[in-house]
């Protein structure tokens, strides 16, 4: 692609996190949240659930670039994360009560970081969307540590209350699959959907 015909990239997220790993990457989206009500929608599972919210948001958003004189050129990115533990999709708790029952529940064990990406092309109007897949392995923080964990308010922003480039790093033993996606995007992942797209990554670097 001419990179002076690149469209302009819009992430569908609020998401400090998703907009630090888009930069670090050499992309520098505009940002626009979507204002999609998370809990308006189901889904058979966990994954399935990440995938629909992610596609509702990058919905939203590019809805918002239609004008008197068409779309706006632009790709528009939507991602949504929870965390499967026991079959059950855990987005943000709701209170440091339901953060103290989540990290109970986690600690010692292993749950799956699912995150569904969706990406829309508002020139064509072509959608591609995918859900990455990331085993997170939790340690064994004693109840003090979780309870400093949780006083800090870092827990309440995340899905899972819980984030790898935070203050629950040294709670987290390993994982299996891509850091970024547990972050909150997986680069592999979105490159390997702009490229269906027809776009190059690198063609959308600042």
């Amino acid at each position: 692609m001419d990179q002076a015909a690149a469209p302009a990239l819009v992430l569908a997220s609020a998401s400090p996190a998703r907009l630090g790993l888009l930069r670090q990457a050499g992309l520098d989206p505009r940002v626009i949240v979507s204002g999609v009500d998370e809990s308006a929608l189901t889904a058979p599972t966990p994954a399935e659930l990440a995938l629909r919210l992610a596609e509702a948001k990058a919905a939203a958003v590019a809805a918002t670039l239609d004008g008197p004189q068409g779309p706006e050129a632009a790709l528009v990115i939507g991602c949504d994360s929870v965390l499967e533990l026991d079959g059950q999709a855990l987005g943000k708790p709701a209170d440091e009560a339901e953060a103290l029952r989540r990290w109970q529940a986690m600690r010692g064990r292993s749950g799956v970081l699912q995150t569904g990406h969706c990406v829309i092309d508002t020139r064509s109007g072509r959608r591609v969307s995918a859900t990455a897949s990331t085993t997170v392995r939790f340690g064994t923080p004693s109840d003090a540590e979780v309870a400093a964990y949780i006083a800090t308010g870092e827990p309440l922003h995340v899905a899972g209350a819980f984030t790898l480039d935070g203050r629950s790093a040294p709670f987290v033993d390993g994982i299996d699959g891509d850091p970024g996606n547990v972050i909150g995007l997986s680069l592999p992942l979105l490159r390997s959907l702009l490229a269906e797209l027809g776009v190059g990554i690198t063609d959308l670097w600042a």
